[in-house]
């Protein structure tokens, strides 16, 4: 028989002890987590509150750029060169449309629009969330946004939205000066990210790319505003919370004047070349056209591929700016070499040189010849001047020397900058011993500073240049800045820019009564001669060169209201051999001479100042080419009026050649 199970009799006292401490353990640990809990709402909402408050913000507050009103560029006389212009574009915001297919292929059908802007558009769709719109076709026709708005109440979710885009009224005429403005690219990009004002660009999408609108795009572009916006956790906008309006940017006036513009078109209609007309008094820029141009409203909204490839291919160069690119300077110099003879005290007025057509160094066999074969017999100063005589200015040449003659002719601002307000400006070429040897590492010839002496060999000047020269000569050394810009309405931005050029300005009130103030220009230090009267002997000759019966720039101011002076040129472009003659009918276009000319008027308190350069010129020279350019251009400034401005619209719509018409 199995022995019977011992009955375990229960410690109630060692029970009620392990339950004690195990309840102990649990307290312990429930209260471990009520502080852990409790010290974690703790650091979220009083240690950490403003850091998650800002977090939260971020994710229901949204602050959205604004981008400002571009500045808008007037003339001297208040014409508008550029401006804002309203561009229309339809709108799809897809949740509101139920058959987006059917839909965009019926409003197609009604506004004519391409099959490749409704691809695009469906794979723009793709990329967008459904509440936000897309655009379908940008740039629509007044007729298009007639015709939409008719029929808008058949396309729900369906709208045109309006943008204000660059707008140049008056197309090619102004944008050699003006530039453009174009979409912000990559370098764009990193530019202003590297000058710190990349959030200013924040929506931004254009910027000026080339001209005035690149040069005083900080002054032009304004500064942002701001949208603060409250949206849900899908991104869409609730209500606006707060609303900072951008500041618009400034309204830049310039010196130019549109209807000298539309002379120097016109004159040089069918010509490569250019024309700068300017202001002696205070450098300002009257008129500065190149021949051939382009419009600059191309590139505003992204010019196509085969656009921008007919402009790049065509033997004219219209992208080139030859106001402000350098030509050889020609006859045009010999002005200022003759001033340089006579501070130099190697001619006199009354110096005289046998011209038998050719001039001769001593042991050389090479001859340097005269433009009038037979010569001009005797020459002096005036007589030179007058009759644009080769001869004496080679003979003059020789004996001043390669480095006088560069010292001298760099006063005059040649081989550098001219420091008008456009960034694309060349240099030229100044030539020298010094400059030979740093770009071909070769000794300068004597027989080289006998072609400087009549603007040759390495010479280059720009037209601009030549303008500066002679407005220089005719203040007798004063040196005045040539620039575009006259007025503002806020010049405080433009002097920190300007390195100096602008030293005050005044507020004047304009016809409207707004505030604008005027710019003023520091000058550069004078040019000083021993002898003051070597300046008025110059301008003599020069006056009668245009006055005097025979003189070369006579025929072209015959019958003229008003007293000019002026001196003719033509460059050689292509170099000729010993015997060999020149004959523009059977020489190739590119190897033709270069047409040049240099005028100011009045003679005796110039208000004008007009260089001239014509590429490539089939006949004649500077005399019978690009005098009478400059003839048209003082005509219109003194008051012989061609343009209709008052009566007629300016806008090239309305005239081929933007309102001009012929005088009576």
């Amino acid at each position: 028989m199995a022995p019977r199970r011992r009955i375990a009799i229960r410690n109630h006292s060692a029970e009620a002890n392990l339950f004690a401490r195990r309840t102990f353990i649990a307290f312990i640990g429930v209260l471990v987590v009520l502080l852990i809990l409790f010290s974690n709402i703790f650091d979220l909402e009083i240690s950490s509150y403003e850091k998650y408050q800002t977090r939260s913000n971020s994710n229901r507050i949204k602050l959205l750029p604004v981008a400002p009103n571009r500045g808008l560029i007037y003339d001297r006389n208040g014409v508008l060169l550029a401006e804002n212009k309203a561009i229309y574009s339809l709108e799809i915001i897809p949740e509101q449309v139920k058959d987006i297919k059917a839909s965009v292929a019926k409003v197609s059908t009604l506004l004519e629009i391409s099959q490749e802007k409704q691809q695009k558009f469906f794979k723009a769709l793709k990329r967008k969330r459904r509440f936000k719109p897309v655009e379908l076709h940008s740039r629509l026709s007044d007729q298009q946004v007639a015709l939409f708005s008719v029929n808008q109440h058949k396309f729900p979710g369906f709208f045109i939205d309006a943008r204000l885009k660059r707008y140049y009224p008056f197309a090619d005429l102004t944008t050699h000066n003006l530039g453009y403005v174009a979409r912000i690219n990559r370098e764009d990009v990193k530019k202003l990210e590297a000058e710190g004002k990349s959030e200013n660009y924040a929506a931004t999408h254009g910027i000026g790319k080339l001209g005035i609108e690149k040069y005083y795009e900080d002054v032009l572009h304004g500064t942002i505003g701001h949208q603060e916006v409250e949206i849900n956790n899908q991104g869409r906008i609730i209500r606006t919370l707060n609303f900072t309006p951008p500041v618009p940017g400034k309204d830049l006036t310039l010196t130019l004047d549109i209807e000298l513009q539309m002379i120097a078109k016109r004159a040089l209609s069918g010509k490569r070349g250019a024309v700068v007309a300017m202001d002696p008094r205070d450098g300002g820029i009257l008129a500065m056209y190149s021949n051939p141009s382009y419009d600059g409203n191309l590139f505003v909204h992204g010019i196509s591929s085969k656009n921008y490839n007919k402009l790049l291919s065509s033997k004219n160069l219209p992208l080139i700016n030859r106001s402000i690119q350098g030509y050889p300077p020609a006859s045009t110099v010999k002005p200022f070499m003759a001033l340089l003879g006579l501070e130099e005290e190697i001619i006199t007025p009354e110096t005289r040189i046998w011209d038998p057509g050719w001039y001769q160094i001593k042991g050389i066999d090479n001859k340097y010849r005269d433009w009038k074969k037979w010569g001009h017999g005797w020459v002096n100063l005036t007589k030179a001047i007058e009759e644009s005589c080769n001869v004496y200015f080679y003979n003059l040449a020789y004996k001043l020397g390669i480095n006088r003659i560069s010292n001298m002719m760099e006063k005059f601002g040649f081989g550098d900058y001219t420091g008008v307000d456009l960034h694309e400006e060349a240099k030229g070429v100044l030539p020298s011993v010094g400059w030979k040897r740093a770009r071909y590492n070769q000794p300068w010839y004597t027989g080289e500073t006998i072609s400087v002496g009549i603007g040759q060999s390495y010479w280059t000047v720009s037209p601009l240049q030549l303008s500066q020269a002679t407005s220089i000569l005719v203040n007798k050394g004063e040196v005045k800045i040539p620039h575009l810009l006259m007025a503002t309405s806020d010049s405080r931005q433009l002097a920190s820019q300007d390195q100096g050029k602008i030293i005050k300005s005044a507020e004047n009130p304009d016809q409207e009564g707004k505030q604008i103030e005027t710019i003023f220009y520091e000058d550069k230090p004078p040019i000083k001669l021993k002898n003051q009267a070597n300046w008025q002997l110059v301008l003599d000759a020069m006056h009668n060169t245009v006055q005097r019966p025979g003189a070369t720039g006579y025929n072209a101011f015959k019958g003229s209201t008003y007293d000019a002076a002026g001196k003719t040129g033509s460059a050689q472009v292509a170099r000729l051999g010993q015997d060999e003659k020149y004959d523009a009918e059977t020489t190739q276009e590119h190897k033709r001479d270069n047409a040049m000319f240099i005028a100011f008027a009045p003679y005796e308190n110039p208000e004008i100042v007009v260089a001239v350069a014509i590429e490539n010129v089939a006949k004649g020279g500077g005399a019978t080419n690009a005098a009478p350019v400059a003839r048209q251009i003082m005509d219109q400034y003194f008051g012989n009026r061609v343009i209709l401005s008052k009566d007629k619209s300016m806008h090239p719509q309305h005239d081929d050649l933007y309102g001009v018409q012929e005088s009576d």
